[in-house]
């Protein structure tokens, strides 16, 4: 196995975790996001493949006002990196992800199925990043279902926003990477009908939403993708996206979450250089590959917050 930058035995244990396709909770205090000294940590199966993540990873977010959280897992080449794995951010947009999660974890408790009403609600959340649909089904289930949800998943680092406002749950992207990894992987959390069922509305997200950690994905994989955006006086737009790639000999999961940004458009370029190291290192013997398309002006609804109650959608305009 390459290694490039271990940074002691608690990340080579969240990597070693990851690249069983398992995440188990890792105790690991939170970094500052500040933190100068952060580097990027990578493990492979794949003689190269860490060095190359590593340093490419490096230059992606070198120079950049973000302060970005990375999490790789690949189980074809057992490789993984992080970055700032357990640094918490407002979670934005992405926590639907995990309100539809927490949704089918209780809906299979009780044996029962969706409602139509919660198959509206859910695809509206997911395929359109509807807030109102999010609030609605939030106040359904209540932060108690929520924190069971969590607890049941392994994701301990996350906490559920107060006062009904889901945009500001504090998520990590060790977390993120949990629940990709039960989305895509059989499990004793989420049945398969509720993993396809979920995965399902992740690849359907309409075409402005497609943005972020799709960006140099390869034509003919399927992308399933959660993303969000939000500013606040503090940390400025805090900018994030999560995605999952199967198909076609492809199975791993990218979660990149980035605030500090003084724009949405730093945001959405840092995430997005990521996405292109990543999937051109994880594809290296493909000389001039067709790459999946993003949107020229990505949207996103900003969620609620106690300052802008209403939220709104948002277009940028990223290079």
């Amino acid at each position: 196995m390459t290694t490039s930058r271990t940074t002691g035995r608690a990340r080579a244990a969240l990597c070693a975790a990851v690249a069983t396709g398992v995440l188990a909770p890792v105790a690991l205090a939170a970094a500052p996001a500040s933190a100068a000294t952060a580097q990027v940590s990578c493990t492979s199966g794949r003689a190269g493949l860490a060095a190359q993540l590593t340093k490419d990873i490096t230059a992606a977010l070198k120079g950049r006002r973000s302060t970005a959280a990375v999490a790789l897992y690949d189980r074809t080449t057992r490789t993984t990196c992080t970055l700032r794995a357990t640094t918490a951010y407002d979670s934005a947009s992405v926590v639907k992800a995990t309100v539809l999660a927490t949704l089918l974890w209780d809906n299979a408790k009780h044996n029962r199925h969706l409602t139509q009403r919660e198959t509206d609600l859910s695809t509206k959340m997911i395929t359109k990043s509807d807030n109102d649909a999010t609030t609605s089904l939030w106040k359904q289930l209540g932060v108690t279902k929520v924190n069971a949800f969590l607890k049941a998943a392994g994701m301990t680092h996350t906490v559920p926003g107060s006062g009904g406002y889901w945009g500001l749950t504090r998520i990590t992207a060790q977390d993120e990477q949990r629940l990709l990894t039960l989305l895509t992987s059989k499990n004793s959390v989420l049945t398969d009908s509720a993993r396809s069922y979920e995965l399902g509305l992740m690849r359907k997200v309409v075409p402005s939403q497609r943005w972020g950690t799709p960006a140099g994905a390869l034509t003919g994989t399927t992308v399933q993708v959660k993303n969000g955006w939000l500013q606040r006086a503090t940390h400025g737009w805090r900018v994030h996206s999560i995605g999952a790639f199967t198909g076609n000999g492809h199975d791993y999961a990218l979660t990149v979450l980035t605030q500090d940004n003084a724009t949405m458009n730093d945001g959405v370029n840092a995430i997005q250089a990521v996405a292109r190291a990543v999937h051109k290192d994880l594809n290296p013997r493909i000389m001039h590959p067709r790459v999946f398309t993003v949107p020229a002006a990505p949207q996103e609804a900003v969620p609620p917050v106690p300052e802008a109650p209403a939220g709104r959608m948002l277009t940028a305009k990223p290079r």
